[in-house]
């Protein structure tokens, strides 16, 4: 398909919805006769752009490494990591079918669906000399600070103390590492696509686990973290068994959503979740880091 970056004619262009660390674009372009369907993304918001070359480089290799897996990916046709030709640093891709699927009202069929390609996910096995980076972690010691929006600081203050440990052993698996309901495309009541790849790491799977859950947290409330929890083991994913630790990396994940989980749910309201305030993402996430205390 790397052909189609050298197509005769750019058909149409549309920007899509969705989106934090890139634009994200509809293309349609026209090679002879026929008529290709992609996606391009342009990384232009830094911090991310500064490091763009190894996001956009990483995501190629994946798309590439997933092509023949279980795992529905866009497939890969071009990357100009370096922006040498386009205006951003940019990875082409083909575009998949289907559409976000962020509504609670059907959270009851879609969040099983989530727990089983997160368990599919977490199966692939990777030659050595192809297994991504190490993960790491987004809640450094700077952001371990209570905010001011809190209304239990107490618990916040618990939370940071917790994850004060050195991290849990584990027996490391190839992580998605941004793996939520909003990089999961549904064409009707099945998964058709899985997309964004820039962070994808070997690591624990507790924190993909952990990461999905803090994302339906705040989009639905922690009933459907327990129902995704569920989900995945029905699946076959073997989380930590002992609970502390489990919470660890729950909190580890939940804490990396600071200073504002608001800002993060800005894409959930472009593509249609606009019930999902600043204000409500706030209260969800703190509510989510007192469900993981609770046990």
């Amino acid at each position: 398909m790397l052909e189609h970056a050298q197509a005769d004619a750019i058909v149409a262009v549309d920007r899509l919805t969705g989106g934090w660390t890139s634009a994200m674009h509809a293309v349609t372009v026209r090679k002879g006769r026929t008529e290709h369907p992609l996606v391009l993304r342009r990384m232009f918001r830094e911090p991310w752009k500064s490091h763009a070359v190894g996001l956009l480089e990483r995501e190629a290799d994946i798309l590439r490494l997933l092509a023949q897996s279980p795992v529905p990916t866009a497939e890969f046709v071009a990357v100009d990591a370096s922006a040498e030709v386009t205006d951003e640093p940019a990875l082409l891709m083909g575009r998949l079918p289907g559409g976000l699927r962020l509504d609670g009202r059907d959270r009851r069929e879609v969040v099983p669906e989530l727990a089983r390609m997160l368990a599919t996910i977490h199966a692939v096995r990777p030659p050595d000399h192809q297994r991504p980076r190490a993960y790491q972690s987004w809640a450094p010691r700077e952001r371990r600070v209570i905010p001011l929006w809190a209304h239990q600081p107490d618990l916040w203050s618990h939370a940071f103390s917790l994850i004060e440990a050195e991290p849990p052993g584990f027996r490391g698996c190839f992580l998605h590492r941004d793996f939520h309901p909003g990089n999961v495309l549904f064409d009707g009541p099945s998964i058709s696509g899985v997309v964004d790849w820039v962070e994808t790491s070997w690591g624990p799977a507790d924190l993909d686990v952990a990461h999905c859950c803090t994302g339906l947290a705040v989009l639905h409330g922690s009933n459907a973290v327990e129902q995704f929890i569920d989900g995945y083991r029905a699946a076959g994913g073997e989380l930590a068994q002992d609970p502390d630790e489990r919470a660890y990396w729950q909190l580890i994940d939940a804490v990396g959503f600071l200073p504002d989980p608001g800002k993060i749910a800005r894409p959930w309201r472009e593509s249609g979740r606009s019930d999902l305030t600043p204000q409500r993402a706030r209260m969800r996430l703190e509510a989510h880091i007192g469900w993981i205390l609770a046990g």
